[in-house]
């Protein structure tokens, strides 16, 4: 009976239940998640320099710290919300929280870097439940009509996280040691577990489903591993000549197979065809998005992590990136005008990040650089809840974590492709940062520009009036 009753998700007191507040309790709680996430993220390309030198290897494999934990994450983020969406999202986003809570303490604790790595991947597995049901929590807990506005404010939790991240983790790195960054996870952990527990309404809408585009789950995994792996031995990992067309055969070929199998599939991994064409191209510019904003984190150490620069003044330039994403995230249905529709925010927030990010091309004073970074990020603060309300929209409310599932796949992938690609930019230029610099910042750039091309493709609009997300019911607002 005990494990039974754990098992079970547990009601809100009907003190928090009955409040007038309770939707915005529910929006806080998942905060917790957003920060954490993002937090950790920042945090570990900070600690990249210092992992070289731990364990006297290059970047090419310490990168796989990062890139080990974002591949198991795109892989279980969309079987995470299904599975979610069946049992229960604040069973699912608890039970997550444990997980990624005791896998970081392991990480903390890692005598080396494989174990590291491994841990990292225990890591990932929590971090799909928790990140899977984050947005499926705030959609289900606020009024269609607040929906932007409180995807919004989650989205500036997660600037919060990042913002943090890089003063953090420098002064942590330079004073306490890599490990400590994996130990701040715990602390974190601990109160959202309890605030959890509170304050986040059981799920009332579960999705009958049972069919699973487990092919499509298989096939994506191995494109996505195919193309970091190739990415990676390009930037100077040792392997024989035929690995890295090997691994871009495989990626085609799994490509083309995922194609294949989404047409076939009773239920397909990024939807049916009709679903599908107005979900993929806003897919496609969350990933863009994402990799935008994940790939200065992995630029700035590397670039500022010369003679005379510090890690902790490195945090405190590109803490500006995410304190303008938050921002922005945060205040832009206060400071943007409501007229602007879901599309509309997309495309102007790209090009905004677009031309800041080429301007990091020419080495600049940190300040200079400061400010562009803070540019960049107030633009990518206006794409991404817009974005993502739009995904959320058109997905029914009893597979809502489904979708989360989906928005936060495509973040994984967007990150882990930041991470590759900016390094393989930084190897490019060798032995001149500057010509790296140039190349990483050309490559974000361009990335930034298709974000905005797919923000003005995507078939999605606002379903009624300027708040925009307003096509799917409030199913699931008021639970206990």
């Amino acid at each position: 009976m005990p494990v039974l009753t754990l098992l079970r998700e547990p009601a809100r007191p009907a003190a928090v239940r009955e409040h007038r507040h309770a939707p915005w309790f529910a929006v806080g709680t998942v905060c917790f998640g957003a920060f954490m996430g993002q937090l950790d993220a920042s945090i570990v390309t900070l600690a990249f320099p210092a992992l070289q030198r731990q364990f006297g290897t290059s970047l090419a494999a310490v990168q796989w710290v990062s890139l080990a934990y974002l591949l198991v994450l795109i892989a279980l983020l969309v079987p995470a919300g299904r599975l979610s969406d069946r049992v229960g999202r604040k069973l699912s986003y608890l039970l997550g929280f444990a997980v990624f809570a005791v896998a970081s303490a392991a990480c903390g604790l890692a005598g080396s870097l494989p174990v590291l790595i491994s841990m990292r991947i225990v890591q990932a597995a929590g971090a799909a439940l928790l990140q899977a049901n984050s947005v499926a929590l705030v959609s289900a807990s606020v009024p269609a009509r607040q929906r932007r506005a409180a995807l919004g404010i989650q989205a500036a939790a997660q600037a919060v996280g990042l913002a943090a991240g890089p003063i953090a983790g420098g002064l942590i790195v330079g004073y306490a040691g890599w490990r400590w960054i994996f130990c701040l996870n715990v602390p974190v952990a601990v109160v959202a577990l309890a605030a959890g527990w509170l304050l986040l309404p059981r799920t009332r809408t579960h999705s009958r489903a049972a069919a699973r585009d487990s092919a499509g789950l298989v096939l994506l995994a191995t494109a996505a591993t195919s193309v970091l792996v190739g990415l990676s031995l390009l930037s100077g990992g040792s392997a024989p000549g035929w690995a890295v067309p090997g691994c871009a055969a495989v990626a085609l070929l799994a490509a083309a197979g995922l194609v294949r199998s989404e047409r076939r599939a009773a239920a397909p991994l990024l939807g049916g065809a009709a679903l599908g064409a107005r979900l993929r191209p806003a897919l496609a510019g969350a990933m863009c998005a994402y990799l935008v904003l994940f790939g200065p984190l992995v630029l700035i150490p590397q670039v500022l992590a010369q003679p005379g620069d510090s890690a902790v003044r490195a945090g405190l330039v590109l803490a500006s990136l995410p304190a303008g994403f938050g921002l922005t995230a945060m205040a832009g249905e206060r400071l943007l005008p409501r007229r602007w529709s879901n599309a509309g925010r997309c495309v102007r927030g790209a090009v905004l990040a677009a031309a800041c990010l080429a301007a990091l091309a020419v080495p600049a004073p940190h300040l200079v650089t400061a400010v562009l970074l803070g540019l960049a990020g107030a633009g990518l603060g206006c794409y991404i809840p817009a974005n993502n309300a739009d995904v959320m929209a058109v997905n029914p409310a009893a597979e809502a974590a489904t979708a989360g599932g989906m928005v936060n796949m495509t973040r994984g992938i967007g990150t882990a492709l930041g991470v590759a690609i900016v390094t393989l930019a930084l190897h490019a230029g060798a032995p001149s940062v500057r010509a790296g610099q140039a190349l990483a910042a050309a490559a974000l750039a361009t990335a930034a520009a298709a974000a905005a091309w797919a923000g003005h493709r995507s078939g999605v609009r606002d379903g009624v009036g300027p708040a925009g997300g307003a096509r799917q019911t409030t199913d699931g607002t008021i639970g206990s």
